[in-house]
């Protein structure tokens, strides 16, 4: 190490650059610029006597002994992380703040008035909501608390079935209704291909089989505007499309596929008071009974 001593801000830099693979990226992780991030690698690099990443024109590619390193960065990671659990999760008082990650749609429409009222009763407590499509780590405190449409598969993780959401056919109040088991004519909107296996998409496949895909979103948002607006016939969670106006449900006489809902936390914040009591709150007001 060239007398250099390791330090833990000398590894999350050089894990974060591995992650991202550009300065830039690696930069916006950490919240620094990306000059100062070339200098700390350079001098990361210096005191360990190796190149840890191949310069490309494409970005950092780790080199075999990057890659090697990795494997220990990452190790020192989930102590480093398991520490900051492990004190976080002694809070006892109903102060600090919460990160909450879901669905753009359902954090919107379901989640939020739940929040709202937990708020209100616990105003000392802020919560972040992050909406997006990718699935943030428990284990890495990118969350406190996820909401998902299938089971966790990380470790040390609890979790449990919060709901049932139901899903309908729905178009603005002034379109012609599709016929069952036909649809000629009829435009549907869908998901993108990339979620072309989805129940509510092969449902909607099944029952309206000559329909036209007139548009696609990943953002079940996008799908309500667009079905709002005329665009078409969309297969929307009901807690979307009966709030949004001008929808209204079309009876094909079957209902497409719901989809269950389940949430997390990391075993290491079970204890934690604020989270506890969002949970309970969030139970009560939308679990299933």
């Amino acid at each position: 190490m060239h007398g250099h001593r390791l330090e833990w801000s000398d590894v999350r830099i050089f894990l974060a650059i591995a992650r991202a693979g550009t300065l830039g990226g690696a930069a916006r992780v950490i919240g620094q610029t990306q000059p100062t991030m070339g200098r700390r690698l350079r001098a990361l690099e210096d005191a360990v006597g190796q190149s840890l990443f191949h310069r490309t024109s494409d970005g950092l590619v780790l080199t075999d002994e990057g890659s090697a390193a990795l494997v220990h960065a990452e190790r020192m990671e989930e102590e480093v992380l398991g520490l900051s659990r492990a004190l976080a999760g002694h809070g006892n008082t109903l102060t600090g703040s919460l990160r909450v990650t879901s669905s753009d749609w359902f954090g919107m429409h379901v989640l939020t008035p739940v929040f709202a009222s937990f708020l209100r009763q616990h105003p000392e407590v802020s919560v972040e909501l992050v909406t997006d499509s990718r699935q943030y780590s428990l284990a890495r405190r990118e969350a406190d608390l996820a909401f998902r449409i299938t089971p966790f598969e990380e470790p040390d993780v609890i979790q449990r079935k919060l709901l049932h959401m139901q899903y309908a056919l729905y178009g603005h109040r002034d379109l012609v209704v599709p016929h069952a088991g036909d649809g000629q004519g009829a435009a549907l909107i869908g998901m993108d291909t990339a979620f072309g296996s989805l129940p509510d998409v092969t449902w909607a496949g099944r029952m309206l089989p000559r329909a036209r895909i007139a548009y696609r979103s990943n953002n079940r948002g996008v799908q309500a505007r667009m079905c709002a607006e005329g665009g078409g016939f969309a297969v929307l969670p009901c807690a979307l499309g009966d709030a949004t106006p001008d929808l209204r449900r079309i009876d094909l006489g079957e209902a497409p596929p719901g989809r269950d809902v389940w949430f997390g936390i990391h075993r290491d914040l079970r204890r934690l008071a604020r989270l506890r009591a969002l949970v309970d709150l969030t139970v009560a007001l939308l679990g299933d009974q």
